[in-house]
């Protein structure tokens, strides 16, 4: 019987294979009208009146049967809101019948992009009409990846799709052990992630229709306040300057404690944006590609995190705190507190896309640390598998045990400027990684080794 059933998958596998897959790409620009404030560091006072680069939402749909539809959706944006990631999902599932869990939203964690609101909030104290303006820019936001996706569904064409890896060297791991406890700086011995993996897509006449391409390391090289996509955005457009006609996707990877090295200037961001498009073109070129091919499985799964105890005296004493952040985050956590809200748990969401046995594309919401991707690497070392962060919602970082044992901006300090009570309980990563199994297995994927 078990061969019987291992003979009609293969078969059944074949068949689809036979039919093979669409893909329709699009995008919409997303670059706020100025002045407008930016997001990402609390330090900025003023709104910015500069545009370096042009912001981009952009779309690739696959289809591997008539009327059944994955949509992926880059931003070049800090991060997408809880409200944002539901209002588009409603529609598009509506305007497109794509069910959510068959739609995969993520953003590129750019620190010189728009306020997204209410993502970090507390850094903010807006007037009026700041707050109308970030408003309008949420609703304008949401219709432009709505829009953009389904062009991308009349832009549906046969295709052929494969994959590959490359490396780029620039990120360092950020978090330095010092007498005063853990700190941001540069830890060359800390763990990394160099891995690039990419997706092509190409025409049947051989063309290049769209690229998607990952790396796990934070979007911080610049911190002025001109908008920009940071080294991500450079390397955008210089696969698409290499490529004409192609849409360059960038998916970041689990960079959440992972910094650009060196950083500071537009020079470095371009330099980086070059090297990470140096390692996609490489792929692009490369005789070595894997095959990709349908059925596309997929699946959207939630789990829930619990942070440590709520203690309502640690916000009264915040409350006397001079410094405005930890003010603004004690007023949100006991208007909670007295509303009778539970403030103790956070829902986390993961996605998984499958394209046969030959690709899985892994989200994971929010900043995730780059442990989870070396870990699932190794779980899944058979697998040729892209871990992303930053996906769907971005709500606060994700901390691994080590992590949140060890303490620092990441688990700890990070929570005033998202507003969460933190840190989390030290069984989050757990709680992650069994989640992440279900819905892997669930497309079929089975852990490599045991860990």
């Amino acid at each position: 019987m078990k061969y019987i059933l291992t003979f009609l998958f293969s078969l059944a596998t074949l068949t689809m294979s036979g039919q093979g897959i669409k893909a329709g790409t699009a995008r919409k620009c997303i670059t706020p009208p100025l002045p407008f404030w930016l997001t990402g560091y609390a330090f900025r006072d003023k709104p910015s009146t500069e545009v370096l680069q042009d912001l981009w939402t952009k779309t690739v749909v696959f289809e591997d049967r008539p009327g059944k539809r994955v949509a992926i959706v880059t931003c070049d944006l800090l991060g997408l809101s809880h409200e944002i990631c539901e209002d588009v999902a409603q529609e598009v599932y509506a305007k497109y019948g794509i069910p959510r869990e068959k739609l995969l939203l993520t953003s590129s964690h750019t620190h010189s992009g728009p306020v997204v609101w209410p993502c970090l909030s507390t850094i903010f104290n807006f007037s009026s009409s700041d707050l109308q303006a970030v408003a309008k820019y949420n609703q304008d936001l949401k219709d432009h990846i709505v829009e953009a996706i389904g062009m991308a569904i009349n832009d549906l064409e046969p295709v052929v799709i494969t994959s590959g890896h490359g490396t780029a060297g620039f990120a360092i791991n950020r978090r330095m052990q010092t007498d005063k406890g853990m700190v941001i700086g540069l830890n060359e011995g800390g763990p990394v992630d160099h891995d690039v993996p990419v997706i092509l897509v190409k025409r049947k006449d051989g063309k290049l229709k769209a690229v998607l391409f990952s790396y796990a390391c934070h979007n911080t090289t610049l911190s002025s306040y001109a908008i920009n996509g940071d080294y991500c955005g450079f390397a955008q457009i210089d696969i698409e300057k290499a490529n004409p006609g192609v849409t360059a996707m960038f998916i970041a990877g689990c960079g959440a404690d992972q910094n650009p090295n060196p950083r500071g200037t537009v020079e470095d961001a371009e330099q980086h944006g070059k090297s990470l498009a140096g390692a996609v073109n490489g792929i692009i070129s490369s005789n070595s590609l894997r095959p990709v091919n349908p059925p596309i499985r997929t699946d959207f799964t939630t789990t829930t995190l619990d942070f440590m105890p709520f203690k309502p005296e640690v916000y009264r004493e915040e409350l006397l705190s001079t410094d405005i952040y930890r003010q603004r985050r004690a007023e949100l956590m006991l208007e909670a507190y007295n509303k009778g809200y539970d403030a103790t748990k956070y829902p986390y969401c993961i996605q998984t896309i499958r394209f046969n046995r030959d690709l899985t594309i892994l989200g994971m919401s929010g900043e995730v640390v780059v442990d989870y991707s070396i870990k699932l690497k190794k779980m899944y070392r058979k697998e040729n598998l892209m871990v992303a962060g930053y996906c769907s919602e971005v709500q606060c970082y994700i901390p691994s045990k080590r992590i949140i044992e060890e303490g620092g901006y990441e688990p700890e300090s990070s929570m005033i400027y998202y507003a969460y009570p933190g840190p989390f309980k030290t069984d989050v990563e757990e709680k992650i990684l069994t989640a992440v199994q279900k819905s892997m297995k669930r497309t079929g994927v089975r852990p490599s080794a045991k860990n």
